[in-house]
């Protein structure tokens, strides 16, 4: 079997020569001498028949076929690195991969706050962040489609092997759109309690898909507009399609311009929320994750 002339090293020796514009530079760089630069490059350019550099003045520079040589060849030498810090973090506990789903009413901002600083430090590690609705949470953790969820609404599963941490989401206000029909009787408690099965729900689809699926929040009605995602239901409320709860932290804006008025339901509290994993995960990148993720304030 032919033996492949583009190895690790002289990758690393075009790299070099490259950065630093001559041989010697390289050399002082790479702690070897000048000859085994000039040698290695020579042995390329007699293998693959082609002249990898030439000379410009007293710069050593790429030749075309250099180039592309080089350029492919940084993906290889960062890809062995990602590779190197991976086999090592397994080595010592730490997964490659965490797959991660995020319940839709969430504060996305401060989870990924988080993440940022988290993968800051760990910058090998490969994440798969996800969307759940209600049920849907759970449902990925037991089946194992995700190693965390953040933000799963309770109550907690029993018996299922979870390990939970209780956290303070992002208060769920009921909301119209200011120029639905109904929207001057925003603020009259009594009058909602008479007109509010008479007005179309807009909810947020269930993603499980095993389980038995969940609805929350206003009472039923006979009309209900459902969507897939909280944006979709973001939208349809501004357009005056109907009535339903929205975390405050998503609509803010809305509210202060005036454009979505808040229902006066007597019913500001967020529901009781978690961070959940199983307890057979002892992976290290997890519960660095999950201590880190403990200590937001999630209501802001």
């Amino acid at each position: 079997m032919k033996t492949n002339p583009i190895s690790i090293e002289v990758l690393e020796i075009l790299d070099a020569i490259d950065r630093r514009g001559s041989f010697a530079k390289a050399a002082e760089e790479l702690n070897k001498a000048t000859s085994a630069l000039s040698y290695g490059v020579q042995k390329l350019e007699e293998q693959l028949d082609i002249t990898v550099f030439q000379r410009e003045g007293r710069r050593s520079v790429l030749t075309p076929a250099g180039r592309l040589i080089l350029e492919d060849g940084r993906l290889i030498l960062n890809a062995t690195t990602t590779l190197a810090d991976k086999a090592k973090e397994l080595a010592t506990g730490w997964e490659p991969k965490l797959n991660i789903a995020l319940d839709s009413l969430l504060n996305y901002r401060l989870f990924f706050e988080v993440l940022e600083g988290f993968l800051q430090e760990h910058p090998g590690l490969e994440v798969d962040v996800s969307e759940c609705v209600l049920s849907g949470g759970w449902e990925a953790l037991e089946h194992d489609k995700v190693d965390l969820v953040v933000g799963v609404p309770g109550p907690v599963l029993l018996q299922k092997g979870f390990r939970t941490l209780a956290i303070t989401n992002s208060e769920l206000i009921p909301v119209i759109a200011a120029h639905h029909a109904k929207a001057h009787l925003a603020s009259d408690a009594k009058a909602l309690e008479v007109v509010l099965p008479k007005l179309r729900r807009v909810v947020v689809h269930d993603t499980s898909t095993v389980n038995v699926a969940r609805s929350e929040g206003l009472s039923i009605a006979k009309q209900i507009l459902y969507v897939q995602t909280l944006d979709l239901k973001v939208a349809a409320l501004l357009a005056g399609l109907g009535i339903g709860h929205l975390p405050r932290n998503r609509i803010q804006q809305y509210l202060n311009d005036g454009q979505l008025l808040e229902l006066n339901l007597g019913d500001k509290a967020g529901p009781n929320n978690f961070i959940a994993w199983k307890i057979s995960n002892k992976g290290k990148a997890l519960q660095a994750l999950v201590q880190r993720l403990s200590v937001v304030k999630w209501h802001q």
